[in-house]
Parts: structure tokens; sequence; C-alpha cells
């Protein structure tokens, strides 16, 4: 209990996760740390690719081990606990790693992309070795003599050990292999000027079959090639050489006179996108399993909102099962609370309740439940109707459909300076898809701030304007427009697009232009706030329209917007998340395209937690300066605002301080924002105004005075604000270290320092998020009726109400209770983990299909091991359940001798056949149910029978007789 910061770090790697941040916490869990260089063969060659990577990487994990240690953060708010020593000097730089090799005999050999400082990876090394320039291993190394060698300074020697001195050395440049995006002609035409030139031509592919398929395409087009297991040491010239193998990126090397390239130089999909991103498969899914804890609110479809108490195994019958202990409202004052027993294989009805501070629990057979439930559904059927209604009209419009791509345009995307993300890719496919189309374009883009969706915007203005079209993109706020401006005048620099603002901040003869521009058509792209709605603005060719942050215009601008989507293609972007469920619910009415992965070169912000400190946050204030970065001072009340400035000024002299907040006059607001983005401004004081929207990409460290007093979602929103850039980004929550913190406010603070992606707080602070991103996409009046019923109820009934204004029936799908003899459930030895547990148990309930069925048992194989019986019979259950639903049955239970069917309506034949299979059957007719006689395991004296064997009956009388009656 000594830190607790690391428990859950620990806790997810002991549960066989793995944990960003965790390598730092080697040196505490292992005795002792050895290098590398001392567990390999002596014989062995320690190559080392892009040397400048590896030592600043090296450099980051030992700066990362003492920043948490000075930090300590814990030790701060825990009352002096002495903070854990991650052993910083237990790891070594390059340099150390490269003379401990060259000690050791090793061969050490440097790929790198460009001519490189000798200096990062030697340390002390022989400086007229430095200086001549050459690989110092050369003199200890005993390399191949006959092997040309890339050195620290780009050139290619061919050593001779015994003459090092007299060394031939040619200069060669390595360039990245060119990307062919799909071009096959202007690849092969390369390779085939390759070959011809006498350069060695090896291609990687991954597998053996695309590797073939290469071998035969080459040949087709007369270029000799050949598969082979690795590439020869002495190439037969003219002949390509296709290898099996993983290889991220090609590359030429001319002076050696060798040309490696891969599968994806070659096809359309670049290697930088398809990196290591990929989600795995799990999270891909979306299960948000059930972090329960003692206390959670939870909602029951047909209970309402109930408190989870605890997970309990109750052996009845001698079946043992798990069931979830739900607490309710009393049903008569003074009375202990009610309890619900839910059978886990009914985890399917319970959901984590999200959506107001604290509920109110349902009484079990109350009314109450059943008339929320109805209010909101009703208010659902209001919003579902005017989304179909809007869905209609662009339906029964004919818009314009956009050309395919122009060279231009694949040229203003190659010039993209950064990596694309996959979802990047993909939302740029989806969006010039949907312009290719004559229907209008209505898609939503949603997307944490700079995560790349204004390059999407940038790419479909372009499309737009390619075809002749003017583009439109409004924002909210002045400083937008400035900002928007900037990057779409560098990205479209080369091209002849003109790009003019129209905002507060221009001057009226600015103004003028560009709204004469816009009439004559002389203006490809307008980037304006509000002032694009003035009706005497007129637009002679309008084709798209891009709307940032649609939730902050007003109500007469939303109505606007509305009007335009029937007519034009609409782009919208929004940096609150919209949940994935919501994306579902309103699929095909809405298109939406979500942004989850973040820029490569974003860093985790370090986050810190602890009392106010003088010294401390002049500390943090002025490291910022140093690297001449900005800093957000968030300081909430509005009255003290400009007492914190002053007394900032006073602690740091050299910062220029600024101060913003919300009872500003709006256009003095704007200025100060902007002269803060044009760094004018050293530190902004202000209050959580800057929670959302200002993207200030100089600003990489944060302080929030009285973090205890903010929401989750609010400190994690504020958090985000900064590490946009390349660089490391601080966060300080700060509170007043003589007042105690109040339980939630010391949880909410272990939360956020427990770093950005651990710990399910967080997903509740996102949860949060969504419920804001939900009431900004179906209107903000929605979130009484969100509180009413929680979030996912809530979301289900949009579905719903959607698919029945579409004509899609909606099947109330019946709850299936099933209590036979059979021992059922997840042993405590197999998964020790509750919430795991849990997971799989809403996995299972949530089964709807035998191929579904067969993934979660795959899934319980691999991640757990071979099943035990209890785990085989807890399947078998869940697959009679599939079985039952499709024949309308709602229960299967055990009664006395007999097993229970219903309700069952049988067709006259079908009786017949009932009274044939299973004589002795009961049937009642007033309630549609049947009682079919057990069997038992021997005809005298035998048991009845239990466990696979019942549910194999049982599943074995609904097709004999239930679904065959149907069929009839």
């Amino acid at each position: 209990g000594e830190h607790p910061e690391l428990h859950e770090m620990l806790d997810k790697m002991a549960e066989g996760h793995a944990v960003e941040g965790m390598e730092s916490l080697a040196s505490v869990l292992v005795d002792e740390m050895e290098l590398l260089v001392d567990l390999i063969a002596t014989d062995a060659v320690v190559v080392v690719c892009d040397p400048e990577r590896v030592r600043a990487r090296a450099h980051d994990l030992v700066a990362t081990s003492q920043e948490f240690l000075q930090a300590s953060w814990a030790a701060a708010a825990g009352g002096g606990q002495a903070p854990i020593d991650l052993g910083a000097a237990a790891y070594r730089s390059l340099g150390d790693v490269r003379e401990h090799a060259l000690a050791r005999g090793l061969s050490w050999w440097t790929v790198s992309p460009f001519g490189l400082d000798p200096t990062v990876e030697q340390s002390g090394l022989d400086s007229t070795v430095e200086q001549s320039g050459l690989d110092p291993t050369i003199q200890q190394s005993g390399l191949d003599p006959h092997r040309p060698l890339r050195t620290e300074t780009g050139e290619i020697v061919s050593i001779d050990v015994d003459t090092a001195s007299s060394v031939e050395s040619r200069v060669i440049d390595i360039a990245a292999a060119p990307s062919y995006r799909g071009d096959t002609v202007a690849a092969l035409a390369d390779i085939s000027a390759f070959v011809k030139e006498g350069s060695s031509v090896v291609l990687v592919t991954e597998g053996h079959g695309p590797g073939e398929r290469l071998v035969e395409v080459l040949k087709e087009h007369d270029i000799a090639a050949r598969m082979v297991d690795e590439p020869s040491t002495q190439p037969t010239v003219g002949v390509v050489e296709v290898v099996q193998g993983s290889l991220a990126h090609g590359f030429v090397a001319d002076g050696i006179r060798l040309v490696v390239l891969t599968g994806d130089d070659l096809t359309s999909q670049r290697a930088t996108a398809k990196d290591s991103r990929r989600m795995p498969s799990r999270r891909r899914k979306q299960v948000d399993p059930l972090e329960l804890r003692t206390g959670d609110y939870v909602v029951h479809e047909q209970h309402g909102v109930g408190r989870y108490v605890e997970m309990i195994q109750r052996t009845v019958g001698g079946a043992t099962r798990e069931y979830l202990v739900i607490e309710y409202s009393p049903s008569k004052r003074g009375q202990p609370s009610d309890k619900l027993f839910t059978p886990t294989d009914q985890l399917d009805q319970v959901t984590r309740y999200v959506g107001g501070e604290q509920p109110t629990l349902d009484r079990l057979g109350g009314g109450d439940w059943n008339k929320r439930k109805g209010r909101a559904r009703k208010a659902v059927r209001q919003i579902a109707a005017e989304l179909i209604k809007l869905y209609a009209a662009r339906q029964a419009t004919r818009g314009h459909a956009f050309g395919p791509d122009s060279p231009w345009q694949r040229e203003l995307e190659d010039a993209f300076p950064y990596v694309e993300t996959p979802d990047q890719l993909a939302s740029v496919d989806e969006v010039k898809r949907d312009m290719e189309q004559p229907v209008p374009m209505d898609r939503l883009i949603s997307g944490d701030v700079g995560y790349g969706k204004t390059e999407i915007a940038v790419r479909a203005a372009f499309k737009a304007v390619q075809d002749g079209k003017q583009v439109a993109v409004l924002v909210p706020t002045t400083l937008l427009v400035q900002q928007h401006q900037q990057t779409f005048t560098e990205r479209f620099a080369s091209f002849p697009v003109v790009v003019k603002p129209l905002s507060r901040f221009q001057s009226e003869s600015e103004a003028k232009e560009a709204i004469s521009g816009l009439a004559a058509g002389t203006v490809d792209v307008v980037i304006g706030t509000h002032r694009l709605f003035n009706p005497e603005i007129k637009v002679k060719d309008l084709g798209l329209i891009i709307v940032d942050e649609e939730q902050r215009f007003g109500v007469e601008h939303k109505e606007a917007l509305k009007q335009m989507r029937t007519a034009v293609d609409v782009l919208s972007m929004s940096a609150t998340p919209i949940p994935r469920t919501l994306e579902m619910a309103i699929t095909g009415i809405r298109e939406m395209s979500t942004i989850t992965t973040p820029p490569e070169e974003r860093h985790p912000v370090l986050t810190f937690v602890g009392g106010y400190d003088d010294g401390q946050v002049i500390a943090a204030v002025r490291r910022e300066l140093l690297r001449e970065g900005q800093v957000f001072y968030i300081h909430n009340r509005v009255q003290s605002i400009d007492k914190v400035a002053a007394k900032l000024r006073e602690l740091v002299p050299e910062a220029r301080v600024a101060t913003a907040h919300g009872q500003m006059k709006e256009h003095q607001l704007e200025q100060v924002m902007l002269d803060f983005w044009e760094r004018k401004a050293d530190v902004l004081v202000c209050t959580t105004i800057v929670e959302s929207g200002l993207d200030v990409a100089n600003a990489n460290t944060l302080i929030v005075e009285r973090a205890d007093l903010l929401g989750l979602a609010q400190l994690h929103q504020l958090r985000g604000r900064v590490g946009r850039g390349g660089e490391r980004a601080y966060a300080y929550f700060l509170f007043p270290p003589e007042k105690p913190l109040t339980e939630t406010a010391h949880d909410r603070l272990a939360t956020i320092a427990q770093h950005s992606e651990l710990g399910a707080g967080m997903a509740v602070a996102m949860k949060d998020l969504e419920i804001r991103g939900a009431g900004n996409l179906l209107g903000g009046e929605q979130s009484g009726h969100i509180a009413d019923v929680g979030f996912d109820l809530y979301v289900r009934l949009v579905g719903e109400a959607v698919a029945e204004y579409r004509g899609d029936a909606v099947v109330e799908e019946p709850e299936v209770k099933i209590e036979l003899p059979v021992d059922a459930h997840l042993p405590h030895d197999y998964v020790s983990s509750e919430r795991l547990r849990l997971e799989m148990y809403k996995r299972l309930a949530e089964v709807r299909s035998p191929t579904q069925l067969e993934e979660v048992r795959a899934e319980l194989d691999d991640r757990y091991g071979t099943l035990p019986d209890s785990v085989q019979n807890l399947l078998a259950v869940a697959m009679l359940r599939v079985k039952a639903r499709l024949a309308g049955l709602t229960d299967i239970n055990a009664q006395g001798n007999y097993i229970r069917f219903s309700p069952v309506k049988l067709a006259d034949s079908t009786r017949v056949r009932l009274d044939r299979l299973y004589p002795k059957t009961v049937v009642k007719h007033a309630v549609h149910s049947i009682l079919v006689p057990r069997p038992t395991t021997a005809r005298i004296g035998g048991k009845p029978i239990r466990d696979v064997a019942v549910l194999d009956w049982a599943a074995q009388v609904i097709d004999d007789i239930i679904l065959r009656s149907a069929q009839q």
C-alpha cells in the first residue's frame, strides 16, 4: 500500500497485459539488470539501426525515470511516503553499451539514413579514429575483409583488416525507396532500369504467395526474377531476387549498387501508414467490460437503477452458478433494501449507469422506472423523426457528383509532412467517396484536437476546388479563422488556389474584397465565422461547406445549416468524442468517421499531482521558457484572476503574463487568445474556457490551481491542451496542501495521475465527454432523459426509434431464462480476476449466433487455457439460449421430474409427434407451456440427467417439437 500510483500498473502487468511505461519499472522488478551485449555470443555482430533514434530513446527513458522520482507526487499527497526509486542509474547510454561491446570484442555496425556526427554513438573512443570518419570497430572486429561496410559518416568502405590505414572509401547516398502508391507501371520501369544499371535488386514480401505472384509479374515484363530463401552474398547480375520476410521500408544504395524494395513500396498500401498502430482485436471489438466496483450504480433493463453489491457463487440443486447482487430501494419505508440476484447469463440486461451525478434508486416492481423509460422513448422518437426527415430530403436531392482525384490532388497529399494514421486515411477515403456521389454529403468527423481532422478538410476542400467549386469553412471563433487560414494557405501554397479569411480581424476593405471575390468566383476557399451566414454574402458556385465545432453555433445558425445540408455537400468536424454506440445507432442516416489514433509524434503527458508550492510553479514555468515554450495556468475564479497573474509576474519576472476569462468582452478575449497564439505572451492565466477548441502547439506546460475542485472529464480535457507538438509536455494538478482532500477529489486526482490511458476511471471521464458529444449531436435538451435511464439504454432507444422510422421492424428480444441442473460457471482458479470474469460473462450473454459463440470459445482457450467442464457447460447454455431465442422461448426450467418449456403453441400434427417422441408430456394450454419428463441415466434406478446431457436433450426437444411446429 506504499505506492498507490503503481498498483494499477502492477496489477495489469500481473494479468499479462503490456502497459505503457512499464519498462521504467524494470530496475525495480528485476534483481539485476544485465546488458544485452553481455548475453550474446562473442562472434555475433551488433547492428544499430538509426543510432540517433536509439540514443534519444535511451536518454528519454533515463530522463523519465528521474522526472518521476523528482515529482514524487505520491509522497506529497500521501503524507510523506518516500517515492519509489526507479533506479534511473540502472539504464546505460548508447555510448556505454558500445564501449562495453567493443571491450568484449563484438563487431559493431551502424546503419543510418543520413551522415551522422560520430559522437552520437561514441564515448571516449580514440579521437584520431573519430576524425578519420571510419568506424573504430574496424580495428577490433575481425570483419569479413571483402564485405563493404557503411560508416558513421555515410561512406561505404571495403575493409582490409591488415591495412586499415589504407582503406579505400567511396561516398554513397542511401535514399528511401520511392513510394509507387499502386502505380505498377512506374515500379516495373524503375526495377528494369536498376537491373540494367547493374544494381542488385532484392524484393521483400510478407508471404510466399505474394512473392510467387511478384516473380510471375516480373517475368511477364521481361525482367528475370527468382524466389530465394535468402539473398545471395554474390548475387547474379541482371536477376531480381524475391525473398520472404518482414521489412517496413525499402532503400536504394547507389554506392554499392544495391536496391531493396518491399511489397508495400510497390502496392498502394504505404508502409508508413500500415504500422504498429493496429489495435489488438479485443480493443477493436469495442467490448466495454462492466468494470463494476461495489457501490457503483447500474441499470437493469427490466427493473431500473440499482446499486451493485457483489458477485457471488451459489449452488442450487447441485448446480453452481454466479450471480450479480443488485440493491434496490426498499419497498416499504424503514425496511432493509431489496436485493435482486441476476444470473450472469442475463448480464446483457445490465449496464453501468452513466448519466447524472447521483441517481435515485428504483423500487423493485415500482412504476417509476417504466414511466421514465416511456418519457425518454417519446423524446427519442422526435429526434429520430427529425433525422429521418433531413435524410429523406437529402436523398431526394440531386447534388453535384465530384470527379475522381486529379494528379494535383495526389501531389497535394504526398506533400503532407506527417505520417497519416490509419483512421485518417480511412476518413479521407470515406469523404471522397461521399463527394463522388450525386446525393449531398453529410458527414461528421470526430476526433481529439490535434488528431489530424484539419488535414481531411484540406483534402476535401482541394478536391472541390479542382472541380471548379467554391468552399466555405465555418468556424465558431476568430482565433480558429486565423489558425485554419494559416494551415490552408500553407498547404495550398504550390497551387493556384485563392484562400480568404472573413472575420472581425479583417479590415473593411479586405472584407469587401473577399465578399466580391466570392460573388465573382475568384475566391476558391473562404474561412469565416458566423458572418458567412449574412444574407448579403453571395457565393457564385458553392460546392462544399466545412463546419468546425458545429455545436458552438447558435440555434438560428444551426437551422440555416440544416437548410444547406439538403443542397450542398457538408463536412462537419467535432473534437468532442462521439460514442461508438451512438454512431452505430444512427448509422446510415448521419455518416460518421471517427479518428481515435493519436499522431505518431505524440508523447503521453507527464502528470504531477501534489500540494501547491511556489518553488515548483517557478521551476515549471522557467523550464518551459528555457525551451521557448508557453504555459497555460488555470485559475477558475474570475474575481481573483488578476491577483494571481500579478503574483506570477513577481515569481517569474522574465515571463510575459496575459489573462483570459469568460466575462471579458468577446472581441477583447479573442485578441488575448490571438496574442497568445502569436507568442506575444509566455503564460496565459485563464479560467477553464481553454478546455476545448484552443490549439496552441507551442504551449506544453499546464498548471492547474485547485485541481481538487474540477471534474475528471474537465481535468482530462485540460490535459489534452498540451502535448500537441513533438515536445514532451507536463501537467501539474495542484491543490492547497493545508486543506484535507475530499474522498472524491482524492480519487479523481489519483485517477488522472495514473496516466493518460490507464485506469477504469479514465473510461468514466471518457463516458462523461461522450455524453457531452451525444448532447451536441442530438441537442442539449436530451441530457435530462440520459440522466433518467442511463446512457447505454438511451442509445439503444435511439437505435430502435431510428429503425422504426426507417421501416425496419424492431423485434423486441425476449429475455431467455434457463434454470437447469447444470454446473455452469467460470471457476476462480481458471479466471481469477472478477473484472475479467464479468467481461466474459457479458460476452456470453450477448452471444446471438454459433459463430459468435465460437469466437468466445477461441478467446477463452487463447487467454486462459484448456476449458474445464463447468466452462464447457457455460458455452453449451449459451448455445441453448441461441436456439431458444430462435424458437421464441423465454423460459426453460426444471420443475421436479419435468423440464418446462414456455411459451409453446403446438400445431395439431405436432401434438401427435410429441406424444410419440416424448410420452407423458403435460400440455398446459392456458399458460402456453409444456412439461416434458426429464430422462434418467438408466431405465431402472437411474438418476435424472444433468449438465451437458440435459442441455443436449433440451436442444433436441426444441428441434423435434417447437421449431418443427413453427415451420408448419
